[in-house]
């Protein structure tokens, strides 16, 4: 492997990464602790993420519960969950909140599915703007003289290689999840 693409390899790298994060908050029917990574709660004047404020479990299949770490901010998470709009049924039971996953149907999975893409899509965006970047350097390097003709093309073809095992292993992940959304 060259020296060009193994410098990128942290960036690739953190393609995935983000793409897997941002997929963990898809629902898939089960409950799923990451789905509500994104909930922002207003407590004590300030944004905080939902695992700030409290204690996040499952308690089953269907069912999560959240224990706020001081009670007077319930309100506030339950306020957070509901515009959040993720779809739970929320219960607010004062000590702690039930969210339950409701089953989900086809035209549900199918939009999901869709959502699913469209990050997907996104990342492979970011894919090609990693590997445009390794291109231009790799090109400009020859302008300059520091490596031959012969080498940006061995180079360049290096880095194509690299970018479709990317793409794969983007499509590998997508494949997955896209299999955990439609189990039913």
């Amino acid at each position: 492997m060259n020296t060009y693409v193994e410098n990128k390899k942290t960036d690739f790298a953190g393609v995935l990464d983000f793409f897997k994060r941002d997929i963990a908050t898809l629902r898939t029917g089960r409950a799923n602790p990451a789905s509500l990574e994104n909930v922002q709660v207003e407590a004590y004047g300030v944004l905080n993420p939902l695992n700030a404020v409290g204690n996040i479990t499952v308690a089953d299949a269907r069912c999560m519960i959240i224990a706020p770490w001081d009670k007077a901010v319930s309100k506030a998470i339950e306020k957070a969950v509901v515009e959040a709009d993720l779809g739970f049924g929320i219960v607010n039971e004062g000590d702690k909140i039930r969210l339950t996953v409701p089953a989900l149907n086809e035209e549900n999975r199918r939009e999901l599915v869709k959502k699913l893409n469209e990050r997907m899509e996104k990342a492979r965006i970011s894919i090609r703007a990693v590997r445009e970047d390794l291109k231009a350097e790799i090109e400009k390097a020859e302008e300059e003289k520091e490596i031959s003709e012969d080498e940006k093309f061995r180079f360049i073809k290096e880095m194509d290689e690299f970018s479709a095992k990317q793409n794969d292993e983007l499509k590998e992940i997508r494949d997955h999840k896209e299999a955990e959304i439609m189990t039913i």
